[in-house]
């Protein structure tokens, strides 16, 4: 039997397909249209997991839907008519799309991919459960999802166990604390849906005091949070329930001025806001998680949903709760939802019994050698080819170790934003300048966000106060952990202002070529930690083509890149067709 999962319409649209329970592909529709969090129908995204699966579409048994199109809008409808006539120009502007798309998937799967089979709608929160337990290594957990809103629902918690879910407790739009954390992500000038982990990351240079720290205080007047984490937000300071924009004026006159402009240089203001939304997000998720142990008596938890991304918090999880064991899906947003669309269908509605558990997140394209080679010739493109795989390690490492930026391409394309390893930026973590060359030359992004550790398994807890057993959540880079002491001036430029790391942990037999070209790394320089970050510039998705990791490579300070075993150097090919500035904006 093949299912095929397909979410859209909101951000980070996705298609993936399984078979008899098997994952075979999964794949976010922005890395084709190379348009970041794309939201559209992902046609691309389903071509791909067809041409993986060696199947036509009409060979396809069921397509499972992440939501139910009608229901989120009777939530759209009745938002804007309780907020009329303050929504009516918001309403005007959004009903085509909701009229000629959005509630008419059928028709619109049937027309785009000429499919005649079965379309069956999961709910969104239950695609997030599913996404999050069913692949899980666990029989029984507790379960949380949260995020901006579903149809709904924006929070829901329950217990799972075999192949059933259920979701007991629920929040309901507009109470939501994934639209509060964007909220202030608007209000600190970062854009709605793409840039929350900025935030995250600014809220380590402001006051995390909860005493002392005013704006946060003053965020708490906007939400009351009960004793088992169930919220409710004062809708006075709000306006997205029934405009196009985030911030309120009166929440501006609360937090001491308006919306901070984009590229605006952060005060000190700015910073400690950012730490109070952060500690906010954790006072309800802590109260959350603690309740929902003493409900389940479980000792696992999963979780999804958006707000699954917060790896600050999700580094605090077991030290903040009494769970002894945390999985996350590696695509916790939107993305991952076809993913759980998929296996609710096949394994609850179905009643199939489980037979996959999620262990590698490398499920998109990849490239052959012919393939690879090819390009670079047609290109002419210059290059040096190392067959041998311990040569080749050797080669790069010591490139890294002299302070060279590689841009390293192999094997199947990640799923999520943070599972990476095959669409990987590497350097130096002992150079301590590091950090703003990458901003400022390869990134081109803002100076004070934090560049992540890459560690292999057998080394994390020496670097890292990790949680024993560590988190498969590691794996996908969804976890943050305080770096020891004595090592943050060995790794400065991966040491966080708090002194933390949001580290990569990887398994040789998940990622044997990555696992030791860190460790050959190590050998050379005493410290088997490289920086670790996604292949992309700031505004464009991860590559996920060979030449678009050229491209990358000829528009930034990268000065090597790896395609399998091709090694290209930047400077040995030609520049000046190459404009850095035309490649970064946002």
């Amino acid at each position: 039997m093949y299912i095929m999962g397909i979410s859209c319409f909101y951000h980070d649209s996705s298609a993936c397909i399984i078979k008899d329970g098997q994952i075979i592909a999964a794949v976010e529709q922005e890395r084709f249209s190379r348009k970041k969090h794309d939201n559209t129908f992902p046609y691309e995204a389903v071509q791909y997991c067809l041409k993986e699966a060696g199947i036509t579409i009409n060979e396809v048994d069921q397509i499972a839907f992440y939501e139910k199109p009608l229901l989120k809008f009777e939530r759209v409808l009745f938002q804007h008519f309780e907020s009329f006539p303050k929504s009516y120009f918001t309403f005007i502007q959004a009903l085509p799309s909701w009229i000629n798309e959005k509630t008419r998937i059928p028709r619109l799967v049937r027309k785009k991919l000429k499919y005649k089979g079965d379309i069956a709608f999961i709910q969104h929160h239950m695609a997030h459960a599913g996404s999050c337990f069913l692949i899980s290594p666990y029989d029984k957990a507790a379960v949380l999802t949260i995020d901006g809103v579903g149809e709904w629902t924006t929070t829901s918690y329950g217990y799972a166990e075999g192949n059933e879910i259920t979701l007991y407790k629920h929040i309901e739009f507009p109470h939501s604390i994934g639209l509060l954390y964007s909220t202030i992500t608007a209000y600190l000038g970062f854009s709605v849906n793409n840039s929350e982990y900025k935030v995250m990351g600014l809220s380590a240079f402001g006051n995390m005091d909860r005493k002392t720290n005013q704006y946060y205080h003053k965020l708490l007047k906007t939400i009351e949070i009960k004793d088992d984490g169930s919220f409710f937000m004062d809708m006075s300071y709000f306006v997205y329930h029934y405009k196009g924009r985030m911030p309120s004026k009166k929440l501006c006159d609360l937090l001491g001025g308006p919306v901070l402009k984009r590229n605006s240089e952060m005060k000190e203001r700015h910073k400690d806001i950012a730490a109070a939304v952060q500690l906010v997000t954790e006072d309800i998720l802590t109260k959350i998680l603690n309740f929902l142990y003493k409900e389940t008596k479980c000792e696992n938890v999963v979780i999804a949903g958006g707000v699954a991304l917060n790896s600050v918090y999700n580094g605090k999880i077991l030290r903040n709760s009494p769970f002894k064991r945390v999985w996350i899906q590696p695509n916790a947003s939107d993305g991952g939802t076809s993913l759980g669309a998929v296996y609710y269908l096949y394994n609850t509605v179905f009643k199939n019994k489980r037979n996959f558990v999620f262990d590698s997140a490398y499920l998109g394209p990849q490239y052959s050698d012919e393939e690879i080679k090819k390009m670079l010739d047609d290109k002419k493109i210059k290059y040096t080819y190392i067959k041998e795989d311990k040569e080749f390690i050797k080669t790069i490492a010591k490139l890294i170790y002299d302070n060279n930026i590689v841009g390293w391409f192999y094997g199947r394309m990640e799923w999520g934003p943070r599972a990476l390893g095959a669409r990987s930026i590497l350097s130096n973590a002992c150079n301590r300048d590091m950090q703003a060359i990458l901003n400022l030359k390869v990134k081109h992004r803002e100076k004070f966000r934090p560049f992540a550790p890459v560690v292999c398994d057998d080394d994390a807890s020496t670097y890292f106060e990790c949680d024993e057993p560590i988190p498969e959540a590691t794996e996908y880079m969804l976890m943050v952990y305080p770096i020891r002491k004595k090592y943050h001036e060995v790794i400065p430029a991966v040491t966080h202002v708090d002194g933390s790391g949001r580290l990569q942990v990887i398994k040789r037999e998940k990622n044997p070529r990555y696992y030791d070209l860190i460790k050959e790394f190590g050998r050379l320089s005493k410290v088997p930690i490289l920086i670790n970050t996604s292949f992309n510039i700031r505004g464009e998705p991860i590559v996920c083509t060979p030449y678009e990791a050229y491209r990358c490579m000829m528009g930034t300070g990268i000065d090597y890149l790896t395609l399998n075993n091709f090694i290209i150097k930047r400077d040995d090919n030609p520049q000046d067709m190459w404009d850095s500035e035309s490649l970064a904006d946002d």
